[in-house]
């Protein structure tokens, strides 16, 4: 069988309330909820939630960015890209897409939290620039994980 290579366009835009159902990939129902909730954010102007879309315009990968969690940064979080197409630069243009969204805010840092244990993220983010700040423990979906804090700087200030 001869290798085969295809390109597809990609779109980065927000995520909505009716691409939830395309989204059981991203992981438990508590996890949909909380996309939920965050979408409910947005329209205070406290978060953004992104969706990188193919032909389809089915999310491929979805992120948030908290503007309310840390002082002077957004916080990228529930970053996560479908099991199918990661390692296909999806979750890079996801994390670029939201570092514009920080800066446009005036924002000279990104942070985010990634689990100590998730050798893959911690790669893929220090590969983007971003560096550990420190460490802290976190709980999501009722377990409690140990995270390593990285942070990056995106715009003046």
């Amino acid at each position: 069988m001869a290798d085969a290579r295809v390109t597809v366009d990609l779109t980065v835009r927000d995520l909505l309330h009716e691409d939830l159902a395309a989204c059981a990939w991203t992981g438990s129902p508590t996890h949909l909820r909380f996309i939920s909730a965050a979408l409910g954010r947005r329209s205070a102007g406290v978060v953004d939630y992104l969706a990188v879309c193919g032909p389809s315009d089915l999310p491929l990968g979805v992120g948030g960015v908290d503007y309310g969690r840390s002082r002077g940064a957004g916080w990228l979080w529930q970053f996560v890209v479908h099991p199918a197409f990661r390692s296909c630069g999806i979750g890079t243009l996801l994390v670029r897409s939201a570092e514009e969204r920080i800066r446009r805010r005036g924002l000279s840092h990104a942070e985010l939290g990634v689990d100590a244990a998730n050798a893959g993220a911690r790669r893929l983010y220090a590969r983007l620039g971003y560096d550990v700040v420190r460490e802290q423990g976190e709980e999501w979906d009722g377990r409690r994980s140990h995270c390593v804090v990285m942070r990056r700087r995106v715009g003046p200030g």
